[in-house]
């Protein structure tokens, strides 16, 4: 009787084990947010410079997040548009290796298996993980392994006839919070992205939010304190459920807008279409710090497994880098990463097909059609006023050949060979140049024709 009590004592010492490993995993929340600028919150990300912020808007809840966490100053967009951004996020890598440079590249160049929920439940099987909200993609969440979604998204911008539910962030906030109540409840740690479509335009608010403001912005402000508001709502459960200690959130936007002092817009490759905000909370993490190491979207991936299950091996071809060395040392430090520079591309909708670089402190943006090259010092001149390229050839000569030799390493020959010629930009249909403003890409996503032939051409993609 007394080793069948033992016995008995072991086995729930077992299942209490168990079940007290998966709980002290650390949850994540991802706040991935829509269109929204360097300046589009109160939020200076950039400690000392006043364009990095707006004090139009009102956001006491991602105020909060950030008094309790980093802010980084030099945070980068995986891609200038939301398509190709949301790819790269989901599988790790800069759009040209993963074969995501636009909305019809649909077959990717690694396979589903790959995807950060995916990666994440194979170092700890524990997990489970769920995206709500934006997604433009043919390949299935389901297929990147989230256990709940709300699928192929087909509207790219959010709007709904709803008065109630502007933007849809009410009711992905309600179907977000279902799904930590759900997981606390089976002991399960979490991965949950909520892909809010707010802040892009078209703008939609509550009319209690909007009798709050006046002027020609109003729209705009109302929408970003409804979206806040939401965010706030998903914050309290995490105190409500007790887990906020254990929950890193990630505050990010998809893409760059057009700034009151930022070069360039969406879709363009300058730092405007690029810089985003980038605030992280969490377990270990410093308050009130700030990070200065240049970061990208697709770094999130291996920050958030590392996070996880410190030294899990990574799927052959991931390129983002770990942030939790700089998350976890106050913000100094720097990122490693399997190649040593970020890089972007985009050669539809845009006057010129054009390729961006960042390797050090330097950045250079190369127009295929006209040669012409870019050459900052961004640690110097983050405004882009001054062309190094006559001054120091060497250097951008040096990092034009890691353009070229990026792209036929991830896009072959045939693509090198056409961006050579000149040819790729859709300069009838994309942004004006040099006035930043959008003609004729309102949205800038898949219509659902195109979604339609777009899963079709990807069926034979896993």
């Amino acid at each position: 009787m007394r080793i069948l009590r033992y016995g008995l004592l072991l086995l729930m010492l077992g299942a209490k084990t168990a079940s007290a490993a998966a709980t002290a995993s650390p949850n994540f929340l991802i706040l991935f947010i829509d269109d929204q600028g360097l300046d589009g919150t109160p939020v200076e990300m950039i400690p000392g410079k006043d364009f990095s912020h707006s004090s139009t808007y009102k956001m006491p809840t991602l105020e909060s997040i950030a008094s309790k966490g980093v802010i980084f100053s030099q945070a980068y967009a995986s891609h200038p548009k939301c398509e190709g951004s949301r790819a790269a996020y989901q599988m790790g890598r800069s759009t040209l290796t993963l074969n995501s440079i636009d909305k019809w590249h649909v077959n990717w160049s690694a396979p589903v298996t790959d995807s950060l929920a995916n990666t994440l439940k194979r170092a700890n099987p524990a997990y489970r993980a769920a995206h709500f909200g934006k997604w433009q993609w043919p390949q299935t969440p389901a297929s990147m392994g989230y256990d709940a979604s709300d699928g192929i998204t087909l509207n790219e911008d959010g709007d709904t006839t709803d008065p109630n539910d502007p933007k849809q962030s009410f009711g992905i906030t309600r179907r977000a919070v279902a799904f930590m109540d759900q997981q606390v409840k089976d002991g399960h740690p979490f991965y949950l992205q909520l892909s809010y479509y707010a802040v892009h335009s078209k703008p939609q608010a509550l009319a209690a939010t909007l009798k709050k403001y006046s002027g020609p912005n109003a729209l705009q402000q109302a929408m970003t304190e409804d979206l806040d508001t939401c965010m706030g709502v998903v914050m309290k459960e995490l105190e409500k459920l007790g887990i906020a200690n254990n929950t890193y959130v990630i505050y990010m936007s998809d893409n760059g807008m057009k700034t009151a002092a930022l070069k360039g817009a969406k879709a363009l490759l300058d730092e405007g279409g690029l810089r985003v905000p980038l605030v992280v909370s969490g377990p270990g993490i410093k308050s009130k710090a700030y990070a200065n190491a240049p970061v990208t979207g697709y770094d999130i991936y291996a920050t958030v497994v590392d996070l996880a299950s410190p030294g899990f091996a990574l799927p052959k071809g991931a390129e983002g880098g770990s942030w939790r060395p700089v998350l976890l040392n106050g913000g100094k430090g720097s990122v490693t990463r399997p190649i040593d520079y970020m890089i972007w591309h985009h050669d539809v909708e845009v006057p010129h097909p054009q390729t961006a670089i960042r390797k050090g402190d330097y950045k250079l943006l190369y127009y295929w059609d006209t040669k012409q090259s870019f050459l900052y010092d961004l640690e110097k001149d983050v405004l882009e006023s001054n062309n190094l390229a006559a001054q120091q050839p060497a250097l951008a000569n040096s990092l034009l050949a890691d353009i070229k030799n990026h792209v036929r390493k991830s896009m072959g020959e045939a693509k090198l060979a056409e961006l050579e010629s000149g040819k790729g930009g859709d300069a009838g249909g994309g942004m004006a140049a040099g006035d930043g403003t959008t003609g004729g890409m309102a949205g800038g996503g898949m219509a659902a024709g195109g979604m339609a032939a777009a899963q079709a051409g990807a069926a034979g993609n896993p």
